[in-house]
């Protein structure tokens, strides 16, 4: 039994773009988390700070108008793989979605526990009373919960490259296009 053929269908560019937008967004914001302590105590650091909330919240908004494209506008393609492996590829996608807003909420939850210099312009008022250990515990989570995205991210894209290059069944060409004239 084969899956059922991907050759001619492909996602409406909305999609794409929100695909890939939010796939180079995410790594860029990992990569930025994991340097923002390289910077040095002071106005820089803290313009990397603010610049790791805002781009946080931007790519909060970023998945928000991906799933309400998806559910109301987006083009629906037939599936790609078996019912089990179908089934666990939409558990994977929502599953990231999930991933990326709990992050996103994490990450408020932390700013919200401590005031912070926004772009050395003013301060964010601190919005609850948390301890030290509570604010570590979320804080824990919100890099947790990060490096999960970039694994769990992996493992998709790792997913798509055996579709393109063991399965030869066209799945990657729906997210890039141009490949469905190419050959493996």
């Amino acid at each position: 039994m084969q899956p059922i053929s991907t050759t001619a269908a492909s996602y409406d560019s909305r999609t794409i773009w929100f695909h890939w937008l939010t796939a180079v967004l995410v790594v860029a914001q990992w990569i930025g988390a994991k340097t923002i302590d390289m910077w040095p105590r002071g106005p820089l650091r803290v313009d990397a700070q603010s610049l790791h909330v805002t781009a946080g919240i931007a790519i909060g908004i970023l998945v928000l108008a991906r799933i309400v494209w998806r559910v109301s506008g987006g083009r629906q393609l037939p599936a790609a793989d078996f019912a089990a492996l179908h089934i666990l590829a939409k558990a994977v996608q929502w599953g990231l979605y999930l991933l990326v807003l709990g992050t996103v909420g994490l990450g408020l939850a932390m700013v919200s526990l401590r005031s912070m210099s926004f772009f050395n312009l003013f301060m964010l008022p601190t919005l609850a009373d948390g301890s030290r250990a509570t604010s570590g515990a979320i804080h824990g989570l919100h890099e947790l919960a990060g490096t999960t995205i970039l694994i769990v991210a992996g493992l998709h894209a790792t997913a798509a490259l055996v579709h393109r290059y063991l399965l030869h069944d066209g799945v990657l060409a729906r997210m890039i296009p141009r490949l469905a004239s190419s050959g493996p």
